[in-house]
């Protein structure tokens, strides 16, 4: 098999460059609000490997005024033969003539049928559905129904409303194999490998085996782009756990903590913007570093350090994202002083209003300098992995990267994937002031991964059961565990 080729087809302006974009991980085609945009089917190649073998996907003119083509199609004795036949205007008569080329690409090239629907539609009133099915069962090349725009990750219940209604509809119709969930916007890296296959599974017995070769190779792409993004999140977590201000000795008034508080900042800053960049450049992504720490740095105080009321509110207005209310905790008890002074400790908390400060007498020996605390590395943490999750369920079809509030379903998942390696990673980060060498930041990271590796792997299977096997150990050694 020099080629497979895999043909997205639908009513018109439901989505299929959109999807296309995702899938391929770049700009293709054009996006606009309005009907039939493709009026010429475009090929890309999805999936290659050496000597020539590739996965085209092939991005259609739309379906249009589907419910009429039929009806004239029925009365034909060969109505595939009379409509790829017939001469019809592509301005005046637009709507027939993308069906037209549709149809005629997915009879003479197709080897599946990526057929696209709204998820939020109901089937039995979108007129077009049975129509357009009735076409592809007349083509009889294996379909797979993709529901699109199916909403926000956490909504399962929604999902699997909307699955079970599509499959009702797509069962009276003998061309179509499966009906899958794939959002362009909102998917993740993780139901595409479902989605592959589940294409491998509906081709004939004499190209599954080829198209398997191809799907290892996606497969191993993908897995590389994990423990890349997996290298890159310890990085920056023992990089924040070795890092440290030192503090002039005989200087802990309130200018020299701010001081040091600053520098601390600026540089997790920078640490979080370059992973930022990282994990978007490795899914295929566009997008700026977010700026979720750009803070006017006097609205952050380091503990004693009480900034105004209205200071220490806005801070957490002004952070948002998977990261929102870092800047915060540094404001309410992200920073520890350490040395022959004082460390700075939350005796109490409510919000930000009615912060009790205690200091606790350290033992000399210690250079003085600010460091992050623990309870902030664990939120760290918790949120350089919903950052990864972010990450990997935007869609390129959804534009550029935006960082997001993170819905309360990742939340939950990270939580349990933490939750029985906590004491390990608090071990871990705690270590890198220990280590001894040239490199703490780097030792931190090396024992981090692993565990990183084994609660990001625990929390994708928990939202995408299918995944585990895409994700066993023997594949991923670094997600053992």
């Amino acid at each position: 098999m020099s080629g497979l080729v895999l043909s997205l087809v639908s009513h018109t302006n439901v989505g299929k460059t959109t999807l296309a974009r995702t899938l391929l991980r770049r700009d293709v085609g054009e996006v606009f609000d309005q009907a039939h945009v493709t009026d010429e089917t475009a090929r890309f190649v999805l999936l290659e490997r050496e000597g020539g073998a590739s996965v085209v996907l092939a991005d259609t003119p739309g379906f249009g005024d589907s419910a009429r083509l039929v009806r004239k199609l029925g009365a034909m004795e060969n109505p595939l033969g009379w409509l790829v036949s017939q001469l019809w205007d592509r301005f005046a008569d637009r709507a027939f003539f993308c069906s037209q080329q549709a149809v005629r690409h997915v009879r003479d090239e197709a080897d599946a049928v990526l057929y696209l629907v709204n998820a939020s539609e109901d089937p039995a009133a979108a007129g077009y559905v049975a129509a357009e099915l009735q076409i592809l069962d007349w083509i009889a090349r294996p379909v797979i129904v993709l529901l699109n725009q199916t909403g926000a990750p956490s909504d399962a219940a929604a999902r699997a409303r909307d699955e079970a209604c599509w499959r009702l509809v797509a069962g009276e119709h003998p061309s179509v194999r499966d009906v899958v969930g794939l959002d362009a916007f909102t998917r993740c890296w993780v139901e595409e490998a479902r989605l592959f296959e589940r294409i491998r599974d509906v081709l004939p017995p004499e190209r599954r085996e080829p198209a398997e070769a191809l799907l290892a190779r996606w497969r191993e792409e993908q897995l590389t782009a994990l423990r890349s993004s997996l290298a890159a999140m310890a990085a920056l977590l023992g990089s924040a756990a070795a890092d440290g201000e030192p503090v002039a000795a005989g200087r802990l008034g309130r200018a020299e903590r701010r001081r040091a508080t600053d520098a601390l900042a600026r540089r997790l800053e920078a640490a979080v913007a370059e992973l930022n960049e990282r994990l978007i450049a490795l899914h295929g992504l566009l997008g700026e570093a977010a700026e979720e720490l750009r803070v006017a740095l006097e609205d952050v105080s380091a503990p004693s350090d009480r900034a105004p009321a209205w200071r220490r509110g806005v801070v957490g207005g002004i952070v948002g994202g998977a990261l929102g209310g870092l800047a915060a905790d540094i404001a309410t008890g992200g920073l520890s002083f350490g040395g022959g002074t004082v460390a700075g400790a939350i005796l109490g908390a409510a919000g930000f209003g009615g912060l009790a400060w205690g200091y606790e007498l350290l033992g000399a020996g210690e250079e003085p300098r600010v460091a992050w605390s623990a309870d902030f590395l664990d939120r760290l943490t918790d949120d350089t992995l919903l950052r990864y999750l972010a990450v990997a369920h935007s869609g390129r079809g959804a534009g550029a990267f935006r960082l997001r509030e993170p819905p309360p379903l990742w939340r939950s998942a990270v939580r349990r994937a933490l939750a029985p390696r906590r004491p390990a990673l608090r071990a871990a980060l705690a270590g890198a002031h220990a280590w001894s060498g040239a490199d703490p930041a780097g030792t931190a990271a090396r024992a981090l991964e692993p565990l990183l590796g084994a609660a990001l792997r625990s929390a994708l299977v928990e939202l995408y059961p299918e995944s585990a096997a895409l994700l066993t150990p023997p594949a991923l050694p670094t997600l053992a565990g």
